[in-house]
């Protein structure tokens, strides 16, 4: 495939001209954000087992983590704050080393089937212990940390991105049309390990030591 490079001719610069291309949004749509989670809401996450979280460093770079555990693992500690399981992954912490800097964070909750999506954007600080991280064990492992989150805006996403990308529609997954995750170790993260090693890595036993 040929690069397109890039071209800055129509690029836009302002908010007026997104405005005057986009259009304004009706005021349901403008006025949704809530300050506080709604009952739908909290119902909404504790039925969630997946949710991206948005950082942003004090420099501006950026960083977005998925979180996932059975669902209901981000618990509503009351209608205003929030807490998210951290369990032991590759310790980048990238986005944990934002929050220490820009507390402000955006998540968003799916609901596996789904097309619509909660959104939750707050302020959000790190805890290594609370009352709460024994409800949050799994497979008897208790959370590494926490990040709870003070709501400042809830709302619910509609589901358009979803019924375009098809993405809930099992007959249009096509997994094994890109490499494979040993593969994609072995070609970016770890060349000098044999791949046959990293497929057993990667293969059930990597589902079986999550804990």
């Amino acid at each position: 495939m040929a690069a397109i490079g890039r071209t800055t001719s129509n690029e836009i610069t302002s908010d007026h001209e997104l405005t005057e291309l986009l259009g304004v949004p009706i005021p349901r749509v403008a006025n949704k954000a809530r300050t506080s989670l709604h009952p739908i809401q909290r119902d909404w996450i504790a039925h969630s087992p997946f949710c991206l979280v948005a950082t942003s460093a004090a420099d501006g770079s950026c960083d977005v983590s998925p979180k996932g555990d059975p669902p209901g693992f981000t618990r509503v500690l009351d209608p205003t704050l929030l807490a998210v399981p951290e369990r032991k992954g590759n310790r980048r912490a990238d986005g944990f080393r934002n929050i220490l800097s820009n507390p402000h964070v955006g998540l968003i909750f799916f609901v596996p089937g789904r097309t619509d999506t909660l959104r939750v954007n707050g302020r959000a600080r790190l805890v290594r212990d609370a009352p709460y991280f024994d409800d949050m064990a799994v497979r008897g492992t208790r959370p590494v940390l926490a990040m709870e989150v003070d709501v400042d805006q809830a709302f619910f996403h509609c589901g358009k991105a979803f019924l375009r990308s098809e993405l809930w529609r099992a007959e249009s997954w096509r997994p094994d049309d890109v490499p494979s995750r040993a593969v994609i170790a072995k070609a970016l993260e770890r060349p000098d390990d044999p791949l046959e090693e990293l497929e057993e890595y990667y293969g059930p036993a990597y589902a079986a030591n999550l804990y």
